[in-house]
């Protein structure tokens, strides 16, 4: 297969980034990654990546892309110790709203829901290594990006790079230039600057501050891999408990509303004690802390509506967070950041014209339902006030009942998460057989189930 360019530059070495080098790999002679940071050989944290001291996850749908684009390398991360929860999904403990769904049965099509739990640092590394070893792609490190550069076609041919350390200007050639720099990146601006128009910018207040400590739990408290406590109407916090690899756990408490978390471990715990299960409690207070307690905010979701502008510039593309930045409670950033490698794979595969706008329409159609959906969860538990709290109280009111048939049905449990996984898209959960099932469930009585290690364990404190 002839290759489309001579260059392509990628600017993020992170995951969108990392990825995206991968995909252009096929398609251009060489690819370089710019990087502001100096990259670490394994699985350390680093400056540019402030989220990797937080939970991360990889739903099935981001793993089975990741697999794709590296062939083996799911593997790779099991042999190294990443924890995977696939079809045993009682390792796993859900509560939603006053209600703890039902894992407990055989799922109808379990191949299709599982996730991989490795760290961000892990995760991170194990791509970067396979990334490195492509022979066509090389890591510029230790620069940042100033611009991109264009001909007086406005196509974009290139890019200038500053060193950090010496602050020399270099001028990058490039047949493609993509910008996966994440959520704080400066496209919109540049695009201004080439005599373009600002993508429109959809926003909804978050207000998410979250708090994370590793953890190295004692053998044998807990028999889950992850435990997840969600916020309610009534209540604007939450916990996370995640196995990550080498015996290693992390721990998340997160609230909404500008929710004020306490900056101290054991004032996350005490927090985390007034709503989460007891055992969990217990587990969290023998636990050992491995390095400090990393706290970061979240003021609100950030959709660039690049697939609406009506002119963008050749050679150019934008991808991962620097699109979209969701909601980070639920996990999806690094899932995403592979659906559009793929499509960004399939668009270059194509070798049609106007491959921005195709890429860009692709990545609209992952982001739209997830998007609406987070939207939704996000306005149902908050507390703001206005005109539309008869509207929330009358989704709360829907939420109880599809939590309620949760807990007493394992095939609504499925039909929930295929969704979550973005396996099915929203939709689904308005069909009139999966409507019966939530009214056919809400009419038996909650059964009680085992939880834990020891057979019978409270699902409250």
């Amino acid at each position: 297969m002839s290759k489309l360019g001579q260059r392509a530059v990628v600017c993020g070495a992170s995951m969108a980034g990392l990825l995206a080098a991968r995909v252009l790999s096929d398609f251009y002679e060489t690819v370089t990654l710019v990087e502001r940071d100096r990259l670490p050989d394994g699985a350390e944290q680093r400056r540019g990546v402030p989220q990797g001291r937080h939970f991360h996850a990889l739903l099935s749908t981001g793993s089975t892309a990741l697999g794709e684009l590296f062939p083996g390398l799911l593997d790779e991360l099991v042999a190294g110790g990443a924890i995977v929860l696939d079809n045993d999904q009682s390792r796993a403990y859900v509560r939603l709203g006053q209600h703890e769904l039902d894992l407990s049965g055989e799922f109808a099509d379990p191949a299709a829901l599982f996730i991989y739990q490795p760290s961000r640092p892990f995760l991170e590394s194990h791509v970067r290594r396979r990334v490195r070893a492509l022979a066509n792609v090389t890591f510029l490190e230790g620069h940042d990006v100033v611009e991109p550069i264009a001909d007086p076609a406005h196509r974009v041919t290139g890019v200038r790079v500053v060193n950090r350390d010496t602050g020399a200007e270099t001028v990058l050639d490039a047949d493609m230039v993509v910008d996966a720099t994440g959520r704080a990146a400066r496209m919109p601006a540049f695009l201004v600057n080439l005599g373009y128009e600002r993508p429109v910018e959809q926003r909804y207040p978050v207000q998410l501050s979250y708090a994370s400590q590793f953890l190295r739990i004692p053998e044998g408290m807990l028999d889950e891999n992850a435990i997840s406590v969600g916020i309610t109407p009534d209540r604007p916090v939450g916990v996370v408990v995640v196995a990550y690899e080498h015996g290693t756990w992390i721990l998340t408490l997160f609230g909404i509303d500008g929710y004020e978390l306490p900056d101290d471990l054991p004032g996350v715990i005490d927090c985390a004690a007034e709503f989460a299960p007891a055992f969990l409690i217990d587990a969290l207070r023998a636990a050992e802390p491995l390095g400090a307690l990393s706290a970061q905010r979240y003021p609100a979701s950030t959709w660039r509506r690049y697939d609406k502008l009506r002119r963008f510039p050749g050679g150019l593309l934008v991808i991962g967070d620097a699109i979209c930045s969701f909601n980070p409670v639920y996990m999806q950033g690094m899932t995403m950041a592979a659906l559009q490698a793929v499509a960004l794979r399939d668009c270059l595969a194509d070798r049609d014209g106007d491959l921005s706008r195709r890429f860009f329409k692709a990545a609209a159609k992952q982001i739209a339902p997830v998007w609406r959906g987070n939207r939704l969860n996000d306005f149902a538990v908050s507390q703001a006030g206005g005109w539309r709290r008869a509207l929330r109280r009358l989704m709360n009111w829907h939420s109880e009942k599809v939590q309620a048939a949760a807990a007493n049905d394992p095939a609504v449990t499925e039909a929930l998460l295929r969704v979550q996984h973005f396996v099915d898209p929203p939709g689904r959960l308005m069909q009139p057989s999966f409507l019966m099932r939530i009214v056919a469930a809400n009419r038996r009585p909650k059964t009680a189930r085992a939880t834990g290690v020891e057979g019978l364990r409270a699902g409250g404190p």
